[in-house]
């Protein structure tokens, strides 16, 4: 292939525009015609950097890692020694429109970095703040400054270094060391699920602090080493407090009035609000750069100055980061590559200057964080979780050092995208090379040591010992020492056949139908009727008598706490969610509706939102039932067979693609494992709290086509609103609790119930081997969904007399409307399965009926060669995955294939 360019020869009027196909060599850089060989090392950086993040997102680590460890593979460290390719994919006089690109989006990110910067969360904690983050910043300060003056006399004379002072010198190392790379801590203390505790909010309150100080240091740095005297500094740095006292009390309060004005507040920010505030980050990026500051600090300032209130901040981070994250930081990253080569680390002197470094930066901050916090009355090991967590540098690292530094090879590019940085010449390649190595270093053990120093376990020791419950070697402590509520959790963990507190995962999917599920749970609302004075109109006698006629409530309601999980991503918003989770419980709408709903039936309700990764979803469960003392879980079967709430399926495909094996199946097989209560898995099948109605038919219209619409038709009346509920009783403690249960739903006088007991006779299927009674489910676990023995003559008549006593037990008030039947039967499935038919989706006009399972596992009972034979049969829709029988047990697994006309209910016992 000839190697030309676009650019036209001698004679010839225009390009030629046949590229490649008139030999037109597309590696070639034209600099009138810079987009292709752009998209080719844009290309490449991206797919380094991703392929990189894929094994080490498996060890906890931060994108910045791949993306500096992509930078450095692609720099003269190990691909620049191949022969021909730094001056083929990376050609000098390509380096300005790639760092354009790259100074672009730096601008861009330190923009989001502002905004992921809470200042009320520093002005909420500002005595732990100042406290921690002072001392994270004086001493790696001093350390820094006390090993510059090694680094300036032993390296100083590298080329490519202009002549520079020590005290400017030291006064920027010092700054490198000192500070700390606050988005990588939020997201390292997020994939740690750390923001909750104690010890992510003092991190989080020092990094605040940390990051707004180090930015301001690194700002009379560039002014120092851009001044061409000192009273010129002197001019910069008063001009830049000038500057920001003019953003903070002149442009924010007409930005905010701008903002409410437009409903962007609360609403979400508009395309024309998003275009004022990129121009007013690029305007601020402008005016710091002219007068001697970085660019980047002007798009830091703009950041800060942004609201919170109504997740402003949060909405306008999802409209640009991904561009950003994806495109524009790999493309900086790489550019710090092409100034690192590992290669110069080739002395005994410069190995013991990276050591020293690397020691002196790890050191500094985890001593004075640790000191810090312990002083602030924190324990020993949470002291040493905030020095480690303190001393990750990464990407604000590099930030401070790649703006300061030129690599040997590109130094007559001095003018590179207005980067004054670059002409000062700070550091030499090899002093950078030790800078980065220090960085990855350190950012590479935060999330082990953080590990290794505060575990999972020791968390709930120690959120024990400071409740109260146990002393510090882990005995637990006397009745009297809990607290009240764990007194009342105590006592009613007493009444086993009750449900006095629930919670509930909820899915914006699944809303209506637990809504009227979970009213079935509620009290009787009151008849009373409140006559009403108008204060004004009622004397002091009047006003008290009707304050009287207030009903009592007689008996205390059903708690019922509602957990909303929400998946974190690698985005940073999702980060600011984790980070401002109180804030987002508030506004959540979901959250919101289920407080409504509770207060109109009768229901003591709560509700908070999670964010954690979908991998953690049965954990984050399994803990908040345990820590508030949870009788049992309700958990909706995933209408769209994912966890995500965004997935959407036809109305065609919607019961198949429910009932798929999929990542909503394995997270109800990991949770159902380590519940530590009773578990209820809710399958919707048209439950609500409207009555059914038909669908209308279709009709032509003009267009010759068929449309059905529901479009003006109103809602038909709630006064139906019955429901039919049929549970057949095999035995087991699952349908023992399952048969309390139903009970407590029939409280409920809009309730009727069946309750068959199924009497399967002895030796009705063949005996199993061991190895048979113990299955796999969904989650790679062992479990006892199935244990496929023949119940024996004792086990039967246990069951039977537990049946009956329940039965004679019935109070009077349930009798019209609960009834006990029992049936002998060698061929169970099929029994249940014609009662069924026969009880359920009878009445057209209801708001659903119920058909109450017990999982089974313990129950003895054999299916294993009536359920083929039934479902052969029978099986109205495709076969279910195989994992829907693991989880939910063989007779839901029949009814669900079966297309049975009625919601499922399948309850867990708690494991004892």
């Amino acid at each position: 292939m000839v190697a030309a360019s676009a650019t036209p020869p001698d004679g010839v009027r225009a390009a030629h525009q046949g590229g490649i196909l008139e030999g037109v060599n597309p590696v070639h850089y034209d600099s009138k015609n810079p987009i292709i060989v752009f998209i080719i090392q844009a290309g490449i950086i991206i797919i380094f950097c991703r392929l990189l993040q894929c094994p080490l997102s498996k060890i906890r680590q931060p994108t910045v890692i791949a993306e500096i460890i992509g930078g450095i593979l692609l720099g003269p460290s190990v691909l620049g020694r191949i022969p021909g390719f730094s001056n083929a994919i990376f050609p000098e006089e390509s380096i300005p429109t790639l760092s354009l690109a790259a100074n672009l989006g730096l601008v861009l990110f330190l923009f989001l970095v502002g905004l992921e910067v809470d200042l009320r969360l520093l002005l909420k904690n500002w005595k732990i703040s100042l406290s921690v983050g002072a001392a994270g910043m004086a001493i790696p300060f001093g350390l820094g400054c006390a090993v510059a003056y090694g680094l300036y006399h032993e390296f100083r004379e590298d080329a490519g270094l202009e002549p520079i002072s020590f005290g400017t010198y030291m006064l920027f190392v010092g700054v490198a060391m000192a500070i700390t790379a606050f988005p990588v801590l939020c997201r390292i203390l997020t994939e740690l699920k750390l923001l909750g505790s104690e010890v992510g909010l003092v991190v989080l309150s020092a990094g605040v602090g940390n990051d707004v100080v180090g930015w301001i240091l690194l700002a009379l740095c560039v002014a120092l080493v851009n001044a061409g005297s000192g009273i010129v500094a002197l001019y910069v740095l008063l001009t830049a407090i000038a500057y920001i006292l003019f953003l903070v009390y002149a442009i924010r309060p007409i930005f905010l009035r701008i903002l409410r004005k437009s409903g962007s507040i609360q609403n979400g920010p508009t395309q024309s609000m998003v275009a004022l505030t990129i121009l007013l980050v690029f305007a601020s990026a402008f005016f710091t750069g002219i007068i001697g500051v970085h660019p980047i600090f002007g798009a830091f300032l703009v950041g800060l100055i942004c609201p919170h209130d109504g997740g402003f901040a949060i909405k306008l981070t999802e409209k640009i980061e991904d561009l950003v994250a994806v495109f524009f930081l790999p493309l900086y990253f790489a550019l710090s590559g092409l100034s690192t080569n590992i290669g110069l680390l080739d002395s005994g002197i410069t190995w013991a200057y990276v050591i020293a470094v690397i020691v002196i930066a790890f050191v500094g901050k985890f001593v004075g964080g640790a000191i810090a916090a312990r002083l602030c009355k924190m324990v020993w090991r949470e002291s040493f979780t905030v020095g480690v967590l303190m001393s990750c540098k990464g990407l604000v690292e590099l930030i401070v050092l790649v703006g300061n530094t030129v690599p040997e090879n590109l130094a007559f590019h001095a003018n590179i995208s207005q980067n004054i940085g670059l002409q000062a010449k700070i550091l030499s390649t090899r002093t950078f090379t030790i800078f980065v190595v220090m960085a990855l270093a350190t950012t590479f053990a935060t999330t082990p040591l953080t590990t290794a120093f505060y575990p999972p376990w020791y968390q709930k020791k120690l959120a024990a010992w400071k409740r109260g419950e146990i002393d510090w070697d882990g005995n637990t402590l006397g009745q009297d020492t809990h607290s009240i509520d764990s007194d009342a959790i105590a006592t009613d963990k007493h009444d086993a056949s009750d449900i006095r507190r629930l919670l509930v995962y909820l899915r914006l999917e699944s809303l209506p139908s637990l809504f009227t599920f979970i009213s079935l749970l509620g009290g009787e609302k009151s008849d009373t009727i409140i006559s009403r004075v108008h204060p004004s109109k009622a004397d002091a006698n009047n006003q008290g008598d009707q304050d009287e006629t207030w009903p009592l409530i007689k008996k205390r309601p059903l708690q019922v706490h509602g957990l909303r999980m929400l998946g974190l991503t690698e985005r940073l918003s999702s980060v600011m969610k984790e980070s401002e989770i109180e804030d987002v419980s508030t506004r959540d709408p979901v959250v919101n509706s289920f407080h409504s709903f509770g207060q109109l039936n009768n229901l003591s309700t709560s509700g908070d939102v999670e964010i954690v990764p979908e991998g953690s979803y049965a954990h984050t469960l399994a803990h908040s039932a345990s820590e508030q003392g949870t009788d049992m879980v309700l958990l909706p079967w995933s209408e769209s067979g994912s966890l995500s709430e965004t997935a959407t399926t036809t109305v065609e495909h919607s019961r198949e693609r429910m009932l798929e094996n999929g990542p909503h199946t394995l997270f109800l097989a990991s949770f159902l494992n380590q519940a530590p209560c009773h578990a209820a898995v809710f399958v919707n099948n048209n439950i609500t709290s409207l009555a059914q109605r038909e669908q209308e038919p279709l009709s032509p219209i003009k267009s010759r086509q068929s449309l059905r619409s529901t479009h003006g038709v109103p809602s038909q009346s709630l006064a139906p609103r019955a429901h039919h509920i049929f549970f057949p009783f095999f035995g087991g403690l699952d349908d023992r609790i399952a048969l309390r249960f139903v009970l407590r739903l029939a409280r409920k006088s809009n309730v009727t119930a069946t309750i068959l007991f199924v009497d399967v006779e002895p030796n009705s299927e063949p005996a199993v081997t061991d190895a048979e009674r113990t299955q796999t489910n969904a989650s790679g676990k062992e479990d006892a969904v199935h244990l496929p023995t023949t119940p024996s003559h004792e086990t039967i008549e246990q069951e039977r007399s537990f049946f009956t006593a329940m039965k004679d037990s019935l109070p009077s008030d349930l009798s019209p409307r609960v009834v006990f039947s029992t049936i002998s039967t060698t061929e169970p499935l099929h029994t249940i399965y014609q009662h069924a038919q026969s009880e359920v989706g009878q009445a057209p006009k209801s708001s659903g009926d119920l058909i109450v399972l017990g999982r089974g596992r313990e129950n003895g009972i054999n299916f294993r060669t009536e359920m083929p034979r039934l479902l052969s049969t029978v099986a109205q829709m495709s076969h279910p995955g195989t994992d829907v029988g693991h989880v939910l047990g063989d007779v839901a697994h029949v009814f669900i294939a079966t297309a049975i006309k009625a919601s499922l209910l399948i309850i867990q016992a708690r494991k004892d």
